[in-house]
């Protein structure tokens, strides 16, 4: 992995992701850095970009300065919510780099859910893009402003963008030299760097991390996944959450090489970017990764790693066996946003098992990073503590204000609402449940009992209720006497359009579920 000393925190400065990302444009100016969705175009604004470490740095740089010029002191949080496109990741670096906070929120998040996670933690500016699909972002983030006292500015790439707010397409156009880095202070390392959001029975409640935090994730994913210096790497999954962060921007980072991003999935899309960007490590959600190994296609280029992210932990023990002798295949099991767990299958193709204790990466090597540690608690479910762990509640002071908040117990220990159990043959954990009362939907957390509040309020005899589905998880399923009314109505609300989509025509869901979401990715208003 790239880390000269000033990175690593030996030398002259703190370790931080924009410390490490500006000491590889320094030594690599020229090496392809960031490239774009090949079908770009058909969802959003702009041709597909290309960019050196060079280029990329000097992008980075003007956001940060954009940032600062509008008088946005240290510390800010900023909102960012863009597909997987180059900005997505330029943004969340240039946030770094001005000494701000970033807080990317989910796509397909609407006025509901993002107007409750950003007034929770007082962010002052919204990132965002024209549009994707045929919902237009920047309408909505204008909207979501007007709900949140604390914003000041509503930034936007593309173009057509609504009065008002600040267009940011002029500073991937800087040709000049990047400005020296604002001088980090001594604990940066300890510095809030990103806040995301875990969902739980009560809401939304946002999970603040520090550069050290995010590293031990990202690292636990590099090192599992023996990803070589320079590697290129194919994302379908975006920077929108902890998991996200640690999967895509933290392994490029660390490594130096080349993230390739893909938005949404398209089979035939994602194959022709892979042999075209010779990528050797590709990032899928978990299930779609299994069914993907199963084609003509990756039999006959598998890559050198397949890194699965599989959001619904509880399903990865029961997956199909990996039989691909040509790559090896690394699940992340994925806790909400409380840690990531991961394990790279052996000889028998099964999933390694989740081992109580200290978890390390890789596993079963000498000299192992420790990352996390796994705890039964006499409840019966999962704890996570450790070096990737949140250790203290976002904003400070928020348990004492009554808003739901990310729980940390005694000694860090945060519970993951997963029920397991001892495996009788070892030390290994088997997991039993999913946390209750939380819906997953293709990545997408919900809670049930907030959302049926909201279908009642609209029409008290309208039902909503979770399915199980193979492919995403779960899929919401919704009855309702006039469907067109409650869609109509939902869309009012600001809800996410998934939930929206509950309640189609029942025509209309006989698609398959990955159709569907995707569909929904873009098309949903």
């Amino acid at each position: 992995m790239i880390l000269d000393d000033r990175a690593r925190g030996r030398g002259a400065g703190p370790m931080t992701i924009d410390a490490v990302f500006r000491s590889i444009a320094r030594r690599h100016p020229d090496a392809l850095a960031l490239v774009d969705p090949a079908d770009r175009a058909a969802f959003t604004d702009g041709a597909p970009r290309r960019l050196t470490y060079a280029e990329a740095d000097r992008a980075v740089t003007a956001f940060a300065e954009r940032l600062r010029d509008m008088g946005l002191p240290a510390d800010s949080i900023v909102g960012v919510q863009l597909p997987n496109v180059a900005e997505n990741v330029l943004a969340i670096l240039g946030i770094l780099r001005a000494g701000m906070i970033a807080a990317p929120l989910p796509l397909l998040w609407r006025r509901a859910d993002a107007v409750a996670a950003l007034a929770h933690i007082g962010a002052k500016a919204l990132v965002t893009c024209g549009h994707v699909g045929r919902f237009k972002h920047a309408q909505c983030a204008m909207r979501i402003a007007a709900d949140v006292f604390s914003i000041r500015y509503v930034c936007a790439f593309g173009s057509n963008l609504p009065d008002g707010v600040v267009p940011l397409d002029d500073v991937l156009m800087e040709k000049d030299d990047p400005a020296a880095a604002r001088e980090l202070q001594d604990n940066a390392t300890a510095h809030v760097a990103a806040v995301t959001f875990d969902i739980t029975e009560n809401g939304v409640v946002p999970v603040a991390r520090n550069h050290a935090e995010l590293f031990a994730g990202g690292l636990a994913v590099l090192l599992e996944s023996r990803i070589a210096e320079g590697s290129a790497i194919l994302s379908a999954i975006a920077p929108s959450s902890f998991a996200g962060i640690c999967l895509t921007l933290l392994p490029w980072v660390l490594c130096g090489g080349t993230l390739v991003l893909h938005h949404p999935f398209d089979a035939a899309i994602f194959a022709w970017q892979r042999r075209q960007e010779r990528c050797d490590i590709l990032v899928l959600p978990g299930p779609l990764a299994l069914r993907l190994a199963e084609t003509a296609a990756f039999a006959l280029d598998a890559p050198a790693c397949m890194i699965a992210a599989w959001r619904a932990p509880e399903r990865l023990a029961d997956s199909a066996a990996w039989r691909e002798a040509d790559a090896a295949l690394v699940d992340v099991s994925i806790f909400g946003e409380a840690a990531i767990v991961t394990g790279r299958r052996g000889a028998d193709g099964k999933p390694a098992p989740l081992l109580l204790g200290p978890v390390v990466a890789p596993r079963g090597s000498t000299g192992a990073t420790a990352v996390a540690e796994l705890i039964r608690t006499d409840a019966g479910t999962l704890a996570v503590r450790g070096p990737m762990v949140p250790r203290h509640s976002f904003p400070p002071g928020i348990e004492r204000s009554g808003l739901p908040h990310f729980r940390i117990g005694p000694r860090g220990l945060v519970d993951t609402g997963y029920t397991c159990r001892v495996d009788p043959r070892g030390n290994g954990l088997l997991l039993t449940g999913a946390p209750a009362g939380i819906v997953s939907v293709g990545g997408y957390r919900f809670p049930l009992r907030k959302l049926q509040d909201v279908v009642r309020r609209i029409d008290e005899t309208a039902t909503l209720g979770a399915l199980p589905d193979p492919l995403i998880g779960q899929r919401l399923a919704g009855i309702a006497a006039d469907r067109p009314t409650m869609q109509a109505a939902l869309n009012a609300v600001g809800v996410n359009p998934l939930v929206v989509a509950a309640f189609r025509e029942r025509r209309e869901q006989n698609v398959s579920p990955r159709a569907a979401l995707s569909s929904t990715i873009l098309t949903a208003r």
